[in-house]
C-alpha cells in the first residue's frame, strides 16, 4: 500500500516534470514579488532573479535525472535480455 502511495510522488515522465517546473517557476515568482515589495530598488530585483534563477537551475537537474533514469532502464533491459538469451 505504502509503495502504491509512493509512486504518486516520482516523476516518471518529461510531461509530469514540466508541471513541477511550472509550479515551481509560479512560486518563484510569487516569491519574487514580495521580495520587490519588501526590498524595493536593486535588492528586491537582484532577490527575484535570486528566486527565479533558482528554478532553472532546479529544472535542469530534473531533466538529468530523468534522462539518467531512462538510460538506467534500458541498461538494465538490456543486461536482464543479454542473460536471458
Amino acid at each position: 500500500m505504502l509503495r502504491k502511495i509512493g509512486r504518486l510522488f516520482v516523476i516518471k515522465t518529461r510531461f509530469e516534470a514540466c508541471l513541477i517546473i511550472y509550479a515551481l517557476a509560479l512560486g518563484a515568482c510569487e516569491r519574487g514579488i514580495v521580495y520587490m515589495h519588501q526590498f524595493p530598488g536593486f535588492g528586491g530585483k537582484l532577490l527575484f532573479v535570486a528566486a527565479t534563477g533558482s528554478v532553472f537551475l532546479a529544472g535542469a537537474k530534473i531533466f538529468d535525472c530523468l534522462k539518467f533514469e531512462k538510460e538506467r532502464r534500458e541498461a538494465e533491459a538490456a543486461t536482464a535480455e543479454a542473460s536471458a538469451g
